[in-house]
């Protein structure tokens, strides 16, 4: 069985969701009092598709302005990136088109992009579907729309980032992927942590725990 290893990022404007998204999808649960992220919170998820097992270590940025100048140090060889947005508010719509610039001026690998349009439950919607669907493709992204707290799309969003990242693999140049069969993931696991394997420093790994935010300690990851 082939299992491929990539680093995701997860990036945008303060409170847009972006925490609520991946955890909806890693715990299937929904808090409204999750903390806002203090430098990035670091999950795991592993899904298996066919034949073919994609493991996810995931990077939840934090989107304050604050926290802007050691961000980029998380999007070191990363392969794949959600860059999400709530449809209620405009700003934060407008801020992606930063993230992207910082992604390309910190990323030289091809990378997947999915631009997320987080809750879809809330009236007043201030960005349209085909806004988003347009600018979405004129950056060479995938666009998708969800609900964290209804849990909408969340499913397909982490579905079509494996089968993108799958494609992605079979590309012969272009991409740092780790690309193993089963035994050589077992040695991987035995000599180094999914934390190491993102060349970023230990002390600067805030983690995910259940029912509650770490900020600066290293605790045990979710794993879906």
């Amino acid at each position: 069985m082939k299992v491929i290893v990539g680093k995701l990022v997860v990036v945008g404007h303060p409170g847009v969701g972006k925490t609520s998204t991946v955890i909806r999808y890693i715990e299937r649960t929904f808090n409204t009092e999750v903390s806002s992220t203090i430098g990035a919170s670091y999950f795991n998820c592993k899904m298996e598709i066919e034949d073919i097992i994609v493991k996810f270590q995931i990077w939840d940025t934090a989107g304050q302005e604050r926290f802007k100048a050691m961000v980029p140090m998380f999007y070191r060889n990363a392969n794949a990136a959600l860059l999400v947005f709530d449809i209620t508010k405009r700003e934060s719509f407008e801020s992606i088109k930063v993230w992207v610039k910082e992604l390309k001026k910190n990323i030289q690998e091809r990378i997947v992009m999915f631009v997320v349009g987080n809750k879809i439950d809330l009236p007043d919607r201030q960005v349209s579907n085909e806004e988003a669907l347009q600018y979405s493709h004129s950056i060479g992204a995938t666009y998708y729309e969800c609900s964290a707290k209804e849990d909408q799309g969340i499913q397909q969003i982490f579905l079509g980032l494996a089968r993108a990242v799958i494609q992605l693999s079979g590309t012969e140049v272009g991409h740092n992927l780790k690309v193993l069969d089963a035994s050589s993931c077992r040695a991987l696991v035995a000599d180094a942590s999914d934390a190491n394997a993102t060349d970023v420093g230990r002390t600067e790994v805030p983690s995910w725990s259940i029912n509650s935010m770490a900020h600066g300690e290293v605790q045990k990851s979710g794993c879906c």
